[in-house]
């Protein structure tokens, strides 16, 4: 009864997003468009990439571009479903307005990352999996069922991944005064998503692949669909998505304990 229950509210919470976002038609067109662009830029680099040399980090053109589109999906899926909520949450903290979440009838972190959904982010994960589609009929892949379930199942866990780093930054609101700056290195943190793995060493490669997981997110599924899935790299991606998830919460439900409402 409780799944069903948070089944409606999320269901709500889409109507809501779906009606709110044909209120604004232009402006979900033009950001539409700019994330379109954006991601054509860094399609059109990897051709002015290779266009010099035949293999980066051993990768090839189409296996990069895979990487790439990889990458893409969970940032346009971690834009779609958690991004303006997570970013939303810094604010209604500081302003108080995070008593309107607790006055509702479900889990607060529940409500805080599903109250809206941002469609134009929803729609180029399309884009983005049509450019991971066009890269592996480009390198002859013939995936099955199985490796298809795979890939997807090791995006889920990297989207785990995306959502736990930004609700840690965004969590440190309980205790500073603004933490903008820190969500934001969300965007340059995983920057290094869209590099292969086998280009990180010494120090790089303990913080960028170990320490901070953003390499692993876009490389483990890109290199299931391209050599097959082996069940350590799924053993490795969902051991460290639980890890960080929980590590979230407690921070989360930790800085919870220490907010004051706006009428205190």
């Amino acid at each position: 009864m409780e799944l069903a229950h948070y089944a409606r509210v999320w269901l709500a919470s889409a109507r809501y997003s779906i009606v709110r976002t044909l209120m604004f038609r232009l402006d979900f067109l033009m950001w539409s468009l700019v994330e379109f662009f954006w991601m054509g830029v860094n399609v059109l680099l990897i051709g002015v990439i290779y266009s010099h040399t035949k293999s980066v980090a051993g990768w090839s053109q189409y296996e990069m571009l895979l990487l790439v589109g990889t990458s893409m999906i969970q940032q346009r899926l971690m834009m779609g479903f958690f991004w303006s909520n997570l970013f939303e949450l810094g604010r209604n903290i500081r302003t108080g307005q995070f008593d309107f979440f607790l006055a509702q009838p479900g889990n607060p972190l529940f409500m805080i990352s599903t109250r809206k959904l941002d469609l134009d982010g929803l729609l180029n994960s399309f884009v983005a999996i049509a450019v991971v589609v066009y890269a592996a009929r480009e390198l002859g892949l013939h995936p099955g069922v199985a490796d298809v379930a795979a890939y997807v199942l090791l995006l889920g866990c990297a989207l785990v991944i995306h959502y736990a780093i930004v609700l840690i930054s965004v969590s440190l609101t309980f205790w500073l005064i603004g933490s903008e700056g820190i969500v934001g290195s969300y965007f340059t943190i995983f920057e290094f998503a869209r590099i292969p793995r086998q280009a990180f060493t010494g120090i790089k490669r303990i913080l960028f692949v170990w320490a901070l997981p953003a390499v692993i997110c876009s490389n483990i599924p890109a290199s299931t669909l391209i050599h097959g899935f082996q069940s350590r790299y799924l053993l490795w991606i969902a051991g460290v998505a639980a890890l960080w998830l929980a590590f979230a919460a407690w921070l989360f439900n930790r800085g919870l304990k220490r907010y004051s409402s706006a009428s205190s």
